[in-house]
This record gives C-alpha cells, sequence and structure tokens, in this order.
C-alpha cells in the first residue's frame, strides 16, 4: 500500500468519513474513495471495513486505544 493509502486506512480506522479524510489531506472525497478502491484490490477484501481490519491484523496500522 502506498502512504497516502495508510493515511486513508488509519483515519478510516478512527471513524472519519470519505469526506473527513479528504478534508484533513486536503483532496476530494472522490479522491479518498479512489484510495478506497485500491486499497480494497490490494487486500483482496470486500469493504472498507475489512479492509481496516485486515491492515490492523496485519500491522499495517495502528489504533490507539
Amino acid at each position: 500500500l502506498t502512504a497516502r493509502e495508510l493515511q486513508c486506512l488509519e483515519m478510516a480506522a478512527h471513524g472519519l468519513t470519505s469526506n473527513d479524510i479528504g478534508v484533513k489531506l486536503g483532496i476530494s472525497e472522490r479522491g479518498v474513495n479512489f484510495h478506497f478502491h485500491n486499497i480494497i484490490a490490494k487486500l483482496c477484501v470486500l469493504n472498507r471495513s475489512e479492509a481496516v481490519a485486515k491492515a490492523i491484523a496485519r500491522r499495517l496500522i495502528r489504533i490507539e486505544i
């Protein structure tokens, strides 16, 4: 995954929407969704939630509790 894709995943793991992520990264909501399309394909999952879960399980991203 690219650095930007990992940023998107980490923010999604913290509950941010595509619009929220876009605002924080200075890109459009469509751009964020494009990144998630790529993430989902690369991780061989069905949706954003599965992508976040798999990324956490593989230690690609961390969530502070």
